[in-house]
């Protein structure tokens, strides 16, 4: 683990570049929108996973989708300040943000089978930093979950191991180890 310096007052903290980086090599660049994975051609998405005023057919150019990465994560950035309001590490927080670009702020921040705050956001108000990094593993499905199979962790599912990758070097990140 990461030496431990003191942590940072969350109005104070924005995306690092490392955080940037990951969530760009994560998502990957595609010029052309194409159909969201579990959503299909009702959240279509160009660029690093751009998916706000996109239409099938839409093209983005490098520049203009690394322009557009960072104003979109901007938006993930000031979500989690709101709801995860308190004192971080650069690498917990650039976590969280990386956590909500891809399944969007309201999962991070909310569960709504509890109608109440997330299990991240419960631990981090408790003062449980490690429990909090944990929790980016309980965010280990695409789409519904039907049968154990379903869920992105399961040594069976072949459909979104990526999910499961993603987030096990999240919760890496966030705890300031190696990442698988």
């Amino acid at each position: 683990m990461a030496i431990d310096s003191a942590r940072i007052g969350i109005v104070a903290l924005v995306l690092s570049a490392t955080g940037l980086t990951y969530i760009a090599q994560r998502e990957g660049y595609v010029e052309k929108a194409y159909p969201d994975p579990v959503h299909g051609t009702k959240v279509p998405t160009v660029g690093f996973g751009t998916t706000q005023g996109v239409k099938m057919g839409d093209t983005m150019a490098p520049v203009r989708a690394l322009v557009r990465l960072r104003a979109d994560a901007s938006e993930y950035e000031l979500a989690i300040k709101r709801c995860l309001a308190v004192p971080m590490h650069q690498r917990e927080f650039d976590a969280f943000v990386g956590l909500a670009y891809n399944t969007g702020a309201a999962a991070v921040c909310w569960n709504n089978e509890r109608n109440g705050p997330s299990t991240i956001a419960r631990r981090l108000q408790a003062g449980d930093y490690p429990g909090a990094c944990e929790a980016i593993l309980l965010y280990d499905r695409a789409g519904p979950v039907n049968k154990p199979q379903d869920r992105c962790s399961h040594p069976d599912n072949r459909t979104c191991r990526g999910v499961w990758t993603d987030r096990k070097a999240l919760r890496a990140m966030c705890l300031g180890e190696s990442m698988p």
